[in-house]
């Protein structure tokens, strides 16, 4: 690759993958924007996903040390819902084998807005932490089932997937948003990192433009986690609503297109 056309897709690549690493961080969903910037950028799809993952992979592992340092993880809840997502996304995968993932993205054009507003209209959603209210068990339990069905639409679908497990944690185990966020960064580590190891066996990853991008992604993510920590449920609510915004205007696009 010539320098000057490497040097015109990190100038594409660069800026939105700092995006990416900034909102994922926060509230999951940083895949939205990271993945068509690599694809704008002139990457093949096989390369773009295996770049994008190498990128976002090592982005997401510098937010999760952060809301670990910062005493926000919940580790046991956290691999019981890795080892869900690991279940599930072999689930989802066959699933998309099966079924057009177009019938998926109706019921999201739905479930989107109602969730979006749902997080605006209740203004405390995810300020304080009620897991005391639940055993440790039944914490248990509840991270695996939303490892697993979150795992399955991101074997199945994939965009948002940092998004709903956010969103899982905070309603279902009454986890502050901080340790929901955490907790779905620990999660989408484990699951980005064994998708990662694949596409670096087929040789899909562009490491011309992977690791500055990575880097890109790393500041994003250090930035990101380090304001929410901060500033807690308060940031991070918009900043979901932002997320939930751009995918329903990613599956409106899709729809047009493949229409």
């Amino acid at each position: 690759m010539q320098s000057s056309e490497l040097l015109s897709k990190l100038i594409i690549v660069c800026p939105m993958l700092f995006l990416a690493g900034f909102a994922d961080s926060i509230a999951g969903g940083g895949g939205v924007i990271s993945l068509p910037a690599f694809v704008f950028a002139g990457l093949p799809l096989h390369m773009a996903y295996g770049t994008n993952k190498f990128s976002m992979s090592l982005g997401t592992s510098v937010s999760a040390y952060k809301y670990y340092k910062a005493g926000h993880l919940r580790l046991g809840a956290a691999l019981f819902a890795v080892g869900g997502a690991l279940i599930g996304a072999g689930i989802g995968a066959s699933l998309a084998l099966l079924v057009s993932e177009k019938y998926l993205s109706y019921i999201l054009m739905v479930l989107l807005p109602v969730a979006a507003v749902f997080i605006m209209a209740n203004r405390r959603f995810g300020e304080s932490e009620t897991t005391r209210e639940i055993s440790k068990r039944k914490e248990y339990a509840l991270s695996s089932l939303v490892g697993l069905f979150v795992g399955a639409y991101d074997g199945f679908f994939g965009p948002g997937a940092g998004m709903f497990y956010t969103l899982l944690f905070a309603s279902l185990l009454g986890y502050s948003l901080l340790s929901a966020s955490a907790n779905a960064r620990v999660v989408n580590l484990a699951s980005n990192v064994g998708a990662l190891f694949a596409f670096i066996s087929g040789g899909k990853v562009l490491y011309a433009v992977g690791i500055p991008a990575a880097a890109c992604t790393i500041l994003g993510n250090y930035l990101g986690a380090r304001l929410a920590i901060k500033n807690g449920a308060r940031f991070i609510r918009p900043v979901m609503v932002a997320v939930i915004v751009l995918l329903i205007l990613k599956l409106a696009a899709d729809y047009i297109f493949i229409a």
